[in-house]
């Protein structure tokens, strides 16, 4: 599994690698260069249930929920790939500063998998940045939790919207058993 020092990576790095590995997984196996097993296919469709972001059907940004609701549905995904991973066999590696061409084998469900991971994992750091911020609230009256976490790291905003983009809605994750059918 990928350590706790590449949650410090920032989130334009995670959010490229993800894009990028996810997109080569996914070519990988439309152009036949991976052949998906039973396996694969039934854990990728558990994934996609288990992680539904019961968002009632409306496009990102959910900025009508609240951050726990938001971050949680990211970070639901960190937890769900790594007890993915653990049923398959896969194990998860660090795909930030990695260029997915240079792969001299055909990518398979571990880089999938991992190309996930990338961004999922950020969804930890928000939660421990919420979590953190949760408890200044109360003694700094007249601010938000919104606003305390915002102070705790700028751009959380946009940072969040661009992976709900990323998880959910026309063109995401929320397509993925269509991009893999």
């Amino acid at each position: 599994m990928p350590r706790d020092r590449d949650l410090d990576l920032p989130f334009a790095s995670r959010l490229a690698a993800a894009e990028d590995w996810l997109d080569f997984a996914i070519e990988a196996w439309q152009e036949g260069h991976w052949t998906p097993q039973d396996t694969e296919r039934r854990v990728l469709a558990d994934l996609v249930a288990a992680t539904n972001p019961l968002h009632g059907g409306s496009l990102p940004p959910h900025t009508g929920d609240s951050l726990y609701v938001r971050i949680g549905r990211i970070t639901n995904w960190a937890g769900a790939l790594r007890l993915a991973a653990r049923a398959g066999g896969w194990e998860l590696f660090p795909v930030t500063g990695r260029d997915p061409a240079a792969l001299t084998r055909p990518a398979g469900m571990a880089d999938l998998l991992s190309a996930v991971y990338a961004l999922a994992e950020q969804g930890e750091k928000w939660q421990k940045s919420l979590l953190a911020a949760a408890g200044t609230v109360d003694r700094d009256r007249g601010r938000s939790l919104t606003q305390a976490v915002e102070d705790r790291h700028p751009g959380l905003e946009r940072e969040l919207a661009a992976a709900e983009c990323f998880f959910n809605g026309p063109g995401s994750l929320d397509d993925l058993p269509l991009f893999l059918s």
